[in-house]
């Protein structure tokens, strides 16, 4: 099990150091640096918070809210700080699908080979 660990921790690294997590995690940065993008988000969470107990509560869900959390997430969604996250995330994702792929290709050609590794 340690050599997996290591290897998960190698593997780790090399994302770490790709053109696409370095640009996920700036443009992360730079929406948690954006006074107009922390406010909408934590408007936005507050609202999902009001109409998340009044669900859990069986309400009605309130009219007014829906409407702000809506408008919220339109204006989020327009700011181009929050479309280079969407899109760094997007382009890190597919890389993250890659990878996962190639895992499991790996484990399928493990699970066909006749050694059994000792953990």
């Amino acid at each position: 099990m340690a050599e997996i660990r290591e290897m998960a921790e190698s593997l780790g690294q090399a994302l770490g150091r790709t053109v696409e997590y370095r640009t996920l995690a700036r443009a992360i940065e730079g929406a948690d640096n954006d006074r107009e993008i922390v406010a909408l988000t934590n408007e936005v969470q507050g609202l999902q918070e009001v109409l998340r107990a009044a669900a859990q509560k069986g309400e009605e869900l309130p009219t007014a809210e829906m409407k702000q959390l809506e408008a919220a997430m339109e204006k989020l969604q327009a700011t181009s700080v929050y479309q280079s996250v969407v899109a760094a995330q997007a382009n890190f994702d597919r890389i993250m699908h890659r990878v996962d792929a190639s895992i499991q290709e790996g484990m399928r050609k493990g699970a066909a080979s006749p050694i059994i590794l000792a953990t």
